[in-house]
């Protein structure tokens, strides 16, 4: 049973509903090797083996609730669908949470982007665990042979309000040719703010960016919504970034540097002892000061260090081991 609304655009809900039947016989009546690994997965390749494309993964759905990628993205496809020889990349979209995003909620059992990691703990049981492992698979098979441009664009949008409305956590590690190019994609994307990440938490993006040389980045969009009633003018900027990338076009002129952070340190939460500062309601890159306490977790009190970080995703009520929050500073 699905919890979906009841009157949604016939793409919108196809791909909420991890259907392609709709797309794929369009694609696949292009030229195109079209397949699908999984359930939510779809692969869309050009049949020219000669010519080496870039290899672009967008995935939306990590979090069943946010919901506002989903429209975006599919009416980019139902539209190039229409266009298919429009399509200048191999793609692979995949669906995230499904069972979440039936259902309306933002998991089933535990964070699904916290499972892209080989030691999951007590978390190894859970159905988000056995999807990311699906999901592992088909990543691991599409970058397989794919040539040195490769993207990995994990969509979401955040729970609370921000500072920057939008903003991506960059993974550090990627090479610096290819993180350049992903910046400047951003900047044009609308992204207010990159954060530099040096260590995975085990999210989608940085595990195709470690493992297949990705350049794979978890961007926040804006502010969390309902299927079918989110404001699309808030992703208007991102909308056409995603389209122009996927057919080719040339860069377009204008587009604002985001502010860079650097990953101060991982909050995480050691016990059920955890208490932070100030409410999981904060603003996403509220402002603090040297000596200011952020948290604590029995003996261990975490303090801001440098004269100002600020603090991005405070959750509190994350399971023990897993990130409670993020503190960045600004370097450009």
């Amino acid at each position: 049973m699905s919890d979906l609304p009841a009157a949604l655009p016939p793409a919108v809900r196809a791909l909420a509903e991890a259907d392609f039947s709709a797309i794929a016989p369009r694609f696949m009546a292009a030229g195109f090797t079209v397949a699908e690994p999984a359930d939510g997965i779809i692969t869309i390749r050009a049949c020219d083996s000669a010519a080496v494309r870039p290899a672009v993964l967008i995935s939306v759905g990590v979090h069943g609730d946010e919901t506002g990628p989903i429209e975006v993205v599919a009416y980019l496809l139902d539209a190039l669908s229409h266009q298919p020889s429009a399509l200048a990349v191999d793609l692979m979209v995949c669906v995230g949470n499904i069972g979440a995003i039936r259902a309306g909620k933002r998991f089933i059992d535990a964070d699904l982007n916290r499972m892209f990691r080989e030691q999951r703990g007590t978390l190894e049981g859970t159905a988000e665990a056995a999807r990311a492992d699906v999901m592992i698979a088909a990543t691991a098979a599409f970058f397989k042979d794919a040539g040195p441009v490769r993207w990995h664009l994990d969509l979401h949008t955040a729970i609370r309000p921000s500072v920057y409305p939008t903003f991506a956590i960059v993974p550090e590690l990627i090479a610096d040719a290819p993180r350049a190019r992903l910046i400047d994609w951003l900047g044009l994307a609308g992204i207010g703010a990159i954060i530099m990440n040096p260590a995975s938490v085990g999210t989608f993006s940085y595990y195709s960016a470690e493992h297949h040389a990705a350049a794979g980045t978890t961007i926040e969009l804006g502010r969390i919504g309902m299927l079918g009633q989110n404001d699309l003018a808030q992703f208007k900027d991102a909308s056409q970034a995603l389209d122009d990338l996927l057919r080719g076009a040339p860069k377009r002129a204008g587009a604002q540097r985001p502010h860079i952070f650097n990953t101060a340190r991982q909050i995480i939460k050691l016990s059920d002892q955890f208490k932070m500062a100030f409410g999981k309601e904060t603003h996403n890159f509220t402002a603090m000061k040297q000596g200011e306490e952020i948290a604590r977790d029995g003996d261990t009190i975490y303090m801001v260090q440098h004269p100002e970080e600020l603090v991005v995703f405070p959750n509190p009520d994350v399971r023990v081991g897993l990130r409670a929050g993020l503190m960045v500073v600004r370097v450009g």
